[in-house]
């Protein structure tokens, strides 16, 4: 995450994150609030902001866990859904473009332009695949209960879940989100 965020800074300003620390420094910005509204002025908002503002006053703890210790920490005392998460993530894996990223609470699937999928435990036993695609709930596909952006989920109750049509679901969010 902290990468694409990075590479986000650099498109949003053409100064890469040395740059804006040393520029920080210089200015002598010693609280939070001070520095969200200097950057503002400078340009910089968004997760880059929030970058700078981790660079300049600390990261929280998860932002320096790996993402290994992340998807641990979701999945401690849920060995069935873990079993889920990790049969998609293999499966996601094998398509072109896809960047998975561990959240504290979640993980991002990430194609060639943004988030296209969010997955996350959904109890002990199962796994919420929320997918950013122009769909009508109905069939397997439900109202998410994950996040705005992704309007539709699919619940995985078992590996065997993940099959012909979830793969066409998790491809066309992954196209949509590409623009292709």
């Amino acid at each position: 995450m902290r990468e694409q965020i990075r590479r986000q800074l650099v498109r949003q300003t053409g100064a890469d994150l040395p740059e804006w620390n040393e520029r920080i420094r210089a200015a002598r910005l010693d609280d939070e609030k001070a520095l969200h509204r200097w950057l503002t002025r400078q340009g910089v908002v968004g997760y880059p902001r929030m970058l700078l503002g981790m660079e300049r006053f600390g990261y929280p703890e998860y932002m320096l866990a790996s993402a290994e210790a992340l998807v641990d920490a979701q999945y401690a005392g849920r060995p069935k859904a873990r079993a889920i998460y990790d049969a998609l993530i293999r499966k996601v894996g094998s398509l072109d473009g896809v960047e998975v990223q561990a959240r504290k609470t979640y993980v991002c699937l990430v194609g060639p332009r943004r988030t296209f999928a969010r997955v996350q435990a959904a109890g002990r036993d199962a796994v919420a695949l929320a997918l950013r695609v122009v769909a009508t709930p109905g069939g397997r596909l439900e109202p998410s209960r994950v996040h705005e952006s992704t309007p539709v989920q699919i619940t995985l109750r078992s590996p065997r879940d993940i099959d012909s049509e979830a793969l066409r679901w998790i491809r066309r969010a992954l196209g949509e989100a590409s623009g292709t």
